[in-house]
């Protein structure tokens, strides 16, 4: 046997597993690009805000914060607001409960981003339970973390072939094959094709893109300090990066598993959603990209052994949620593989668990 774990796909979900799992045993992680978190997690917002999405997702993102406060350099504050029409007081209002936002005034929402239209804005909101997350810094952690206790991460190591036989899983590819006692399916937006590959019957994973562009700090003013921009019901969203704003349509297109990349006339809509309530015209766009968030049939994670085999592992569907949440999913993988009571609480691990889809 070459490895007690077998993670397939180099992105958060793998590289977090791998740290915990190289604690139990000898690991190896695939991933088939020349770097890690080259597609969803390469492309990620990069925000920490443990409230937003399904209440299973908020679970484990409120369970990872104490890891994020003691992981020296990896948050830095940002804060969150919403905005909306008057036409969308119903989602705003539903935005604002959810999250846990402040109602403030328009001009009080001025006074934070001063670009945001008083002709448009007819209703703001205002959190600062939100924060950067230092993508590379997290992931590069990670993965020293795992080498230090003897893992190989090997990149341009695209899965070819599973098979299972009596000794266990022979997985193939271009770094070679390697036999495997368990595999760890992190494989991003082709969770589902490894399974199928693998024998497995896959649970309805879909992949969605979403598109972003890099736009100038509008007017030429400092825009480090603002806090993250929501549009009602998320619309859109516009985000500080590196002195400039990335601006996304935030849209959800189903697609197949492949390298994704923007849709002009998509990001074209996004960006004129943006530019309805901003005062400064998008004048040009800087550069673009999009990437595929993954979402389970109940857009909830799904962590766990497969009913049928339970050497075959589930870590997918993390849906945009893979940063945020990356914490307390690796310890629920470390937990359930070592056989040991999870720290989550039961009702979240159930959740979570692929025996809820039969």
């Amino acid at each position: 046997m070459d490895c007690d774990f077998l993670i397939i796909g180099g992105g958060i979900a793998g590289i977090s597993a791998a740290a915990r799992l190289s604690a139990l045993g000898s690991v190896v992680v695939l991933e088939g690009e020349d770097s890690l978190a080259h597609h969803a997690s390469g492309r990620s917002a990069a925000l920490f805000e443990p409230r937003y999405g399904a209440p299973a997702v908020v679970g484990l993102s409120l369970a990872s914060e104490a890891y994020f406060r003691t992981a020296e350099g990896i948050l830095s504050p940002r804060g969150l607001m919403i905005v909306a029409k008057a036409d969308e007081q119903a989602a705003f209002e539903v935005d604002l409960a959810a999250m846990e936002f402040t109602r403030i005034s328009v001009a009080e929402a001025r006074d934070v981003v001063p670009i945001l239209n008083p002709d448009s804005v007819a209703f703001a909101g205002l959190a600062d339970h939100a924060w950067d997350i230092d993508t590379d810094r997290l992931i590069q952690g990670f993965a020293r973390e795992a080498r230090a206790r003897g893992a190989q991460i090997l990149t341009k190591a695209k899965v070819t072939g599973i098979v299972k036989d009596g000794a266990g899983w022979r997985v193939s590819s271009p770094a070679g094959e390697w036999a495997a006692g368990m595999i760890i399916n992190a494989a991003g937006a082709w969770v589902d094709l490894v399974a199928e590959m693998a024998g497995i019957r896959p649970l309805g994973f879909q992949p969605m893109r979403r598109s972003m562009a890099r736009i100038p700090a509008p007017g030429g003013l400092d825009v480090s300090r603002w806090p993250m921009v929501f549009g009602a019901a998320e619309g859109w969203y516009a985000k500080p990066d590196a002195g400039a704003l990335i601006v996304s349509p935030a849209e959800e297109h189903p697609m197949d598993p492949h390298d994704a990349w923007a849709d002009d006339m998509v990001l074209a809509e996004g960006l004129a959603r943006y530019e309805e309530m901003v005062t400064e015209p998008v004048t040009r766009v800087i550069s673009n990209w999009a990437g595929l968030r993954t979402f389970s049939p109940d857009r909830v994670l799904v962590i766990g052994p497969d009913q049928a085999d339970p050497t075959f592992f589930w870590l997918g569907g993390q849906g945009g949620y893979g940063f945020q949440s990356c914490p307390a999913a690796s310890q629920l993988v470390a937990d359930l593989i070592n056989g040991c009571t999870p720290a989550l609480e039961a009702g979240l691990v159930a959740a979570l668990s692929p025996t809820r889809f039969g």
